[in-house]
This record gives structure tokens, C-alpha cells and sequence, in this order.
């Protein structure tokens, strides 16, 4: 068994979101592949199984728990099979659903694009609004005035909150304890979107990431892809669109994450993806 580790959402080995990538995991036991992305320590680690022609069974593992779906997992173990095999295109069978995964060459090097199971938004409790509210150490006028807090599924529950000026991003503080069992009690298992609009597509973006044991995400594809449908629903991009969400740089690891927004369905998220060795 061969333990890969890739950077996704970036060109470079020191930015991204680093993920492990078994692709020969048939052996391996739930709490094997547990036990593997506990030891490496990344927000997620996506392993393959069952692979037949042109599908296969992927699996995600946080440092603490499995997930249900991970984007920068995803798009990670896309490019690790393109530079293996070339270009093409995989059926995953993840918990969520059938997914979806080409790969393409640009400029030399591979880019990787998933979509997305269908996506829903849905309006926030009052009282589960004040409580994430209160773990993240945000008040009301720490707000987008414009856009309201509200939580979006494409594959996983994000909250997005979003917030009005870089500033209150960059001073972003949360409860880590008080927010991971808020998380637990609500069963949000993926990351809170605290989000800043810089232009009418463009966004920056910060991951909170108790229920995985990581203080913060450098690049969530899931969390923009769930970005991406809640700016749909709320009219606020014409379809078909392309969000670009900015990631990471808070943590020391920058990343930069496309979505594609059609008018109905699901929607694509692409990035490409560095090997960072051993």
C-alpha cells in the first residue's frame, strides 16, 4: 500500500490543502483508514476501493472522524490518478452519492474538476444562529448587511456566515470547544463558512474545522461549492457563473478554488493539485 500526499487548490508544495491518497485501499479496515489520517494529520485523507474500469468507492477521513465528502480530498486524488494514468474520468461512490471526477492537462500540468450531488440551502434557526454566532465571537455588526446567515449542503452542511470587511475575517477568533459541539449537536461535520464578498464572483474565505480536529482549513472545495449554491439561490450571480474563492492565506497556505455555477444541478468544483512527497 502506497500512502500519496498531494496539495490541493494550489500550484505550489507549501500552499493548498494537503491530503493523504491511498489508492489501493481494498485491504484496509474502517479503523485502519482511521488510524492512517490520524498519523498524518491533514484535514482529510480520501482512500479507493473497489475500483473497476472507469469507477471506484472513495472514503474520507478527518484526523477524529470519517466525512461524508471532502472537495480538496477529491480533487486531489484526481490529479494523483492523472499523473499516473493521464487525463480521464472517474464515478466515485461516495457516502453522498455518485460523484462525478475528470481530470484535464492545462499548461502542463493536471487540473481536476468534480461535481457536486444536488444542492440545497435552508434557512438558519434563530436560536442555533445566536449560539454559532456567539462560538465564532461575531456580533451583528460584524455582518454582511446584505447577506444573511444561512446554511447551504453540496455534499456537506456548511453554515456561511458572512461577514462585511477583511478585517473582521482577518481577526476571526472562535470558541473551538463551544463551536465543535454546537457542530456535534446539530450534526454539522464539515467546516463554517465565514466568508468575505470582494467582488460580485469573488470571494475570501475562512474554514473553522472542529469536528475534524483542525483549528482551521486551508481550502475547502465543499464549503465553496456550498458558497457557490448559496449565492445561486439567493440570486445573487446570473447562471452559468464562475466563483473564485480565496483560501488559506491566514494559515500560511494559500489557495485558490474555481466553481462552476449552472443554472440547475449540481455544481463543479476544479483545482489543480501538487504531489509534497513523504
Amino acid at each position: 500500500m502506497e500512502i500519496l500526499r498531494y496539495a490541493a487548490f494550489t500550484d505550489r508544495a507549501d500552499g493548498g490543502n494537503p491530503a493523504g491518497v491511498v489508492l489501493d485501499a481494498d485491504g484496509l479496515t474502517a479503523g485502519e483508514m482511521q488510524a492512517i489520517a490520524a498519523r498524518l494529520g491533514y484535514a482529510e485523507s480520501a482512500f479507493i476501493s473497489e475500483r473497476s474500469g472507469g469507477a471506484a468507492t472513495i472514503r474520507y477521513f478527518a484526523p477524529e472522524a470519517e466525512i461524508p465528502f471532502c472537495g480538496h480530498a477529491t480533487i486531489a486524488t484526481g490529479v494523483a490518478i492523472a499523473d499516473r494514468e493521464g487525463a480521464g474520468t472517474l464515478l466515485l461512490s461516495t457516502p453522498v452519492g455518485p460523484l462525478g471526477v475528470d481530470s484535464r492537462n492545462v499548461s502542463g500540468r493536471f487540473v481536476a474538476s468534480l461535481v457536486t450531488v444536488e444542492p440545497r440551502v435552508e434557512v438558519i434557526a434563530p436560536a442555533v444562529r445566536t449560539d454559532l454566532l456567539r462560538h465564532l465571537r461575531l456580533g451583528e455588526d460584524d455582518l454582511a448587511p446584505d447577506l444573511p446567515v444561512m446554511l447551504s449542503f453540496a455534499g456537506n452542511i456548511h453554515p456561511i456566515v458572512p461577514v462585511r470587511n477583511a478585517a473582521v475575517l482577518r481577526s476571526l477568533d472562535y470558541d473551538y470547544d463551544g463551536l465543535r459541539r454546537l457542530m456535534a449537536t446539530q450534526g454539522w461535520n464539515a467546516t463554517v463558512a465565514v466568508v468575505h464578498r470582494l467582488g460580485p464572483a469573488v470571494f475570501e474565505a475562512r474554514n473553522p474545522f472542529p469536528p475534524g480536529g483542525i483549528r482551521e482549513d486551508p481550502a475547502t472545495g465543499s464549503a465553496a461549492a456550498s458558497l457557490g449554491a448559496y449565492l445561486r439561490a439567493r440570486g445573487e450571480v446570473t447562471p452559468p457563473a464562475t466563483l473564485t474563492v480565496h483560501q488559506g492565506a491566514d494559515v500560511g497556505r494559500p489557495s485558490v478554488i474555481t466553481v462552476g455555477i449552472p443554472r440547475t444541478g449540481g455544481v463543479t468544483v476544479s483545482g489543480g493539485a501538487v504531489s509534497i512527497g513523504a
